[in-house]
């Protein structure tokens, strides 16, 4: 990646750029960590019922989520459009888009309820065990209908994220975390009074846990002076559709950006499948570790995507460019950390999923534990693709990296992971290797385009 001259005062900028960029992604960043934690939690307290359980659970989760990251790609195109406007003093501007941001929100969530519904038949048709796919379709008869309020809240910490008022989002999910844990211990297990439910009761947790996220954070942006100046929810029923267009615009991109990398972990899990249920629930455990890990950069990317946007509609090259930089080397710091913690403590961490009273829990452990460690080889990879990613949708750059994307994920890495998966042999591990080739693939391609963005027309596009 190229650098900046290294002069003092473009020194001293980036020093600037990168505190303001942490400043702005550590609560994301926290944010991030405590919505996972929801996943996790269901992870960890299915993994107690047994391998089947934990199977289920892997499949159901990964098939709402699939569903879900689509949809919040038009979340993640309000910060862009957003954050332009900010830069440009443009009040009505931030409202148009965050409200017609919603209104898609919610139309795209309502016509995913039919794909959740026939969750169980589609995993059958895609060869999952019977007794797997019954399970996980009675989770995901519950689970489906947090997609409305999981989305909003999306939306409204796009809204807020781009005011950089992210200690609320911070918040309001450490809340709904806390909430879960709580929940799933009642419902999963039948504690407290509640009924023994299972896996559909870490569905129930799911689905309490998305709906107290968003009441908070719809209370704050009507209590908040500064978020109720915006007005996003006065006449709501209004349409404007030229906004609502641009989030279609930019999120259908933004939306199969992130579904070509996500789909390569799901049909990861789906080959791993094949493989035998000890594979899928190790499979299960590590990418719940891996995701956990990738949450860092993740905030960083949004953070880098509200900056760099902000930057360009200010009109300024130098800022776009320091803004950039600065997330990138907020991530490499990132990558290093994670992939210290992982090494560590591969071993500790993967048993904490399992209760080894329960028949197979050993055999789990055992095929985890090296997929965690490949894990491990993909972190900086990992982390600089999302970043990079980020700050080109500041740019409302989104149709060319979608491209780069799919090439990166699919021409490259879900092959790779099934080659040498099975033709080569090397099963669970192999595949991970594979999705490591996708994940550089894609960075090398984002790098390049970022670095080349003036050529390119990219700051102009974006003004």
């Amino acid at each position: 990646m190229p650098r900046q001259p290294a002069t003092a005062d473009s020194s001293a900028s980036l020093r600037h750029h990168v505190r303001a960029t942490m400043v702005l992604g550590l609560p994301l960043i926290g944010a991030q960590l405590a919505q996972m934690a929801v996943g996790v939690t269901d992870t960890l307290m299915l993994g107690w019922l047994g391998a089947t359980d934990l199977a289920a659970g892997v499949l159901g989760a990964q098939a709402f989520f699939v569903v879900w990251v689509f949809g919040s790609g038009f979340a993640q195109a309000v910060m862009p459009i957003a954050a332009n406007a900010e830069g440009r003093g443009d009040i009505a501007g931030v409202r148009r888009s965050v409200r017609m941001g919603l209104w898609v929100l919610l139309i795209y969530g309502a016509l995913s309820i039919a794909f959740l519904w026939n969750a169980e038949a589609i995993l059958l048709l895609l060869g999952q065990e019977p007794r797997v796919a019954a399970l996980a379709g009675d989770y995901m008869m519950v689970v489906m209908w947090a997609i409305f309020p999981s989305l909003l809240v999306v939306g409204l910490r796009s809204f807020l994220t781009t005011l950089e008022m992210a200690q609320v989002v911070l918040w309001s999910t450490v809340a709904g975390a806390v909430l879960n844990v709580f929940l799933n211990y009642a419902f999963i297990f039948g504690n407290f009074g509640a009924p023994r439910l299972e896996i559909v009761g870490a569905a129930v947790a799911s689905l309490g846990t998305h709906t107290l996220t968003l009441l908070v954070l719809f209370a704050y942006t009507l209590a908040k002076k500064r978020a109720r100046e915006y007005e996003i929810y006065v006449r709501f029923w209004r349409p404007d559709w030229p906004a609502f267009l641009e989030v279609v615009r930019l999120g259908v991109p933004i939306s199969a950006t992130i579904l070509a990398e996500v789909g390569m972990f799901i049909g990861a899990s789906i080959m791993m499948g094949w493989l035998g249920t000890v594979a899928l629930a190790a499979h299960g455990i590590a990418i719940q570790l891996a995701s956990v890990a990738f949450m860092i950069p993740l905030g960083i990317s949004f953070a880098a995507t509200v900056r760099v946007g902000t930057a360009a509609g200010r009109g300024s090259a130098t800022e776009v460019g320091l803004a950039g930089y600065a997330a990138v080397l907020a991530a490499c710091a990132a990558a290093a950390l994670t992939a210290l913690i992982l090494v560590v403590g591969r071993e500790p961490l993967v048993r904490l999923f399992l209760d080894f009273s329960n028949e197979n829990a050993a055999a789990v452990a055992a095929y985890a534990v090296p997929l965690v460690l490949v894990a491990v080889a993909f972190q900086l990879a990992d982390s600089l693709q999302a970043v990079l990613m980020g700050a080109l949708r500041g740019l409302k750059d989104t149709k060319v990296p979608m491209v780069m994307a799919v090439i990166g994920y699919w021409g490259v890495g879900f092959p790779a992971a099934y080659i040498l998966a099975f033709p080569l042999g090397l099963e669970g591990v192999g595949m991970w290797i594979g999705l490591a080739f996708g994940l550089t693939a894609a960075t090398v391609m984002f790098g390049w385009r970022f670095t080349r963005r003036e050529r390119l027309g990219l700051l102009a596009a974006a003004a």
